[in-house]
């Protein structure tokens, strides 16, 4: 692991890395580039400042990470919600193992079997949980029809999708937008 780079677990947003940037930044931490898991400094930090690093991103709801397992599962999830939530083409024609295989060239068995052991869950459910997230939040917005959001999200068909959601959430995507009490899971929570 380069000692410039920190890793960090829970982002998962712009907000978040606008946090961690500011954070970082009032700590006295030359901080370079901010992506979604990874910070690029300027410099090593000190174990001193490391400590500290990891204090203010602990009150912040983040994690510093500094096992380079854990730093490469992170890197996954980072992956996956990049690809899901800020990617403006339909997943329609990417196949999640191929996709991950070559953003981390690595084998799909690998960074799969890895991936259980730390979170406890499959690549794959974690792929499907966070397409759910974002289908509620094209439902929550509206502009899209049921059979735009499937296929945005990569579903052979409205049903599979509707099948798939129900599955995960306990209602159809009908009901969800008819019930305006049930919301959507952070996704650090995921």
């Amino acid at each position: 692991m380069d000692d410039k780079t920190l890793y960090i677990k829970n982002m998962v947003c712009d907000r978040c890395i606008r946090t961690v940037k500011d954070e970082l930044t009032k700590i006295g931490l030359e901080v370079n580039d901010v992506k979604l898991g990874v910070v690029n400094l300027n410099k090593e930090p000190s174990e001193e400042k490391k400590n500290e690093a990891e204090k203010v991103l602990q009150e912040n709801g983040f994690e510093l990470i500094r096992d380079k397992h854990t730093v490469l599962v992170e890197k996954v999830k980072a992956a996956i919600v990049n690809h899901v939530h800020h990617s403006e083409d339909s997943l329609a024609h990417e196949n999640l193992s191929e996709y991950l295989a070559h953003e981390f060239d690595l084998s799909y068995k690998h960074l799969s079997s890895l991936f259980s052991e730390h979170e406890n869950i499959t690549i794959e459910k974690y792929y499907i949980y966070q397409k759910i997230e974002r289908a509620k939040e094209l439902l929550e917005y509206g502009e899209l029809n049921l059979s735009e959001i499937a296929y945005k999200l990569g579903y052979s068909s409205v049903q599979h999708f509707s099948t798939q959601f129900k599955k995960i959430t306990g209602i159809t995507p009908s009901q969800y937008n008819r019930q305006s009490d049930i919301g959507r899971v952070s996704l650090d929570s995921i």
